[in-house]
């Protein structure tokens, strides 16, 4: 682990930060809510001056029509799995010669997902040999229904990513310094649009610990880990739909973090580049989306979704991202801290490992936030650190309840 530059290894484990990318562009501009500019519950697509409600029905038939259809997503947001499960029943109803990707699994474990379509598999099972908690920090709930629709429609799921070593490699060295083999079969990316740069370079300035200079190579490597990404989802939709067009074509579906959908930046724009015209991105807009963000461009349509009945607090977050160590270290790396959170409080720094969790033997990434998740609030939560050669105590301290 290259302790001198945890920062790359945060920034290019986008699968655990995609979500940022909403977050942080659903703040630029005004605070207006998704409910002022269009009623919730329904379709929308941008236009110059603002957004028009379309029927559900054309948009789906549009849909069903295209080669591939991508479908983003806040990765927390519940609502936006409940939308992306409509939504595929709907094209399924449509078009069933359906093929279904996910952003969420590396493809090395795709004959994982070939046994659970095929009934092989318990929900332990598929975990298990996807290794969910190690290359996905989201709880499995919300996802489930998604593999269940599936699994009972005997559609077949396509395991999009790359493994997260290769992603963090490119952010620490850059895509040239990585030996072909080691690539995963991906092949170079379409070079990234100046407004794609500029998009990526508010969060890269965010996040970049004071190294945040657009002509740094560090803010290249960056660009390259999430154009990689990019490349490599669609190469893996592009594949498929080949791969299925001598009689009857599928319709292929990717399941996706929206910062790689947005206005075509990512995907999309990669899919272009290998040669797929007929590509349709829909996005579900959270109650408190900025409305200035819906501009031309910003998806083929948008689904308003209505604001939540109040819930309870959300389980506690200590703010870092966690890696397995690597074999005979022990313990848990921390990639990195978010600034102002309670691992930052309680004294955690990027490259520190954990050792103990409440007095036990740490032995998994997916260990340590399952402790987390569990504690109740106004707890506190003893942890043993290992930094450099030395050792430590600390304490969290969880915030009471509302």
């Amino acid at each position: 682990m290259n302790l001198h530059r945890p920062r790359w290894r945060f920034l290019c484990l986008l699968s655990a930060f995609v979500a940022a990318l909403a977050a942080l562009a659903a703040s630029l501009g005004s605070s207006a809510s998704v409910a002022a500019c269009a009623a919730p519950g329904g379709w929308l697509q941008a236009s110059g001056t603002g957004s028009e409600r379309v029927p559900g029905n054309e948009v789906l038939a549009r849909a069903a029509a295209a080669e591939i259809v991508l479908l983003g997503e806040q990765h927390d947001e519940e609502d936006h799995h409940r939308w992306q499960a409509q939504v595929l029943a709907g094209l399924h109803g449509l078009r069933p010669n359906l093929v279904i990707g996910f952003e969420m699994f590396p493809r090395r474990v795709q004959p994982a997902l070939d046994r659970w379509i095929a009934g092989e598999l318990s929900v332990a099972a598929l975990l298990a040999q996807t290794a969910w908690e190690e290359n996905w920090n989201f709880p499995i709930d919300l996802y489930l229904p998604l593999f269940e629709f599936a699994r009972i429609n005997r559609i077949p799921m396509l395991a999009l990513n790359v493994d997260a070593r290769l992603t963090r490699a490119i952010g620490d060295k850059g895509w040239d310094a990585i030996p072909e083999r080691e690539r995963e079969g991906v092949g170079r990316a379409a070079p990234a649009s100046e407004a794609y740069r500029d998009f990526l370079f508010t969060i890269y300035r965010e996040h970049a610990h004071g190294d945040g200079a657009r002509s740094s190579s560090g803010f290249q490597y960056f660009v390259e880990a999430q154009q990689n990404w990019d490349r490599a989802m669609a190469e893996a939709l592009a594949v498929r739909r080949v791969a299925g067009s001598s009689r009857q074509p599928p319709l292929i579906v990717g399941v996706m973090g929206s910062g790689h959908l947005r206005y075509g930046f990512g995907v999309a724009h990669q899919l272009r580049d290998l040669g797929v015209e007929r590509v349709v991105t829909l996005l579900p807009l959270s109650p408190d989306a900025d409305c200035r963000e819906i501009r031309p461009g910003l998806a083929d349509a948008l689904f308003a979704l209505p604001k939540k009945p109040s819930t309870p607090a959300p389980p506690p977050r200590l703010g870092v991202q966690l890696a397995d160590a690597d074999a005979g270290q022990g313990g848990v790396r921390v990639l990195a801290v978010t600034a102002g959170s309670l691992a930052e409080r309680s004294g955690l720094a990027a490259g520190d490992r954990l050792l103990e969790v409440a007095g036990r033997p740490t032995a998994t990434a997916g260990a340590v936030i399952a402790v987390v998740r569990a504690a109740p609030p106004g707890t506190w939560l003893p942890l043993r650190v290992k930094r450099g050669e030395a050792s430590f105590e600390a304490v969290i301290r969880f915030p009471p309840a509302p």
